[in-house]
């Protein structure tokens, strides 16, 4: 269960280790596998994991259903609004760390 006493900036910092963690463990499976196929596999990953915790908020099928539509939106917008961020984010350090990306 979540602590509900965590500050803002608490949570902020969980928030990041995680994501820390996540790229960890991708970066450890793009040594033997190729980044595209790393990268749909969190991306399926993520889809599954969401449509648990949608499916959590519900008391009945029904209701479930009910979120869908709204679950579908927010998760879309979610991760098109975080695309966006770090393609932004890549194009301006790109010069600075291109040296650091592999070429296929």
């Amino acid at each position: 269960m979540v602590e509900k006493s965590l500050s803002d900036e608490e949570l902020d910092e969980i928030y990041r280790r995680m994501i820390d963690l996540f790229i960890d463990r991708a970066n450890e499976f793009a040594e033997t596998n190729s980044p595209e196929n790393v990268g749909l596999a969190l991306l399926y990953a993520a889809a599954r994991y969401n449509a648990h915790v949608v499916s959590q908020h519900a008391n009945t099928l029904e209701d479930y259903e009910k979120d869908l539509p709204r679950a579908r939106e927010f998760f879309a917008s979610q991760y098109q609004q975080m695309l966006e961020e770090n393609l932004e984010d890549y194009k301006t350090v790109y010069t600075k760390y291109s040296h650091f990306i592999k070429k296929q």
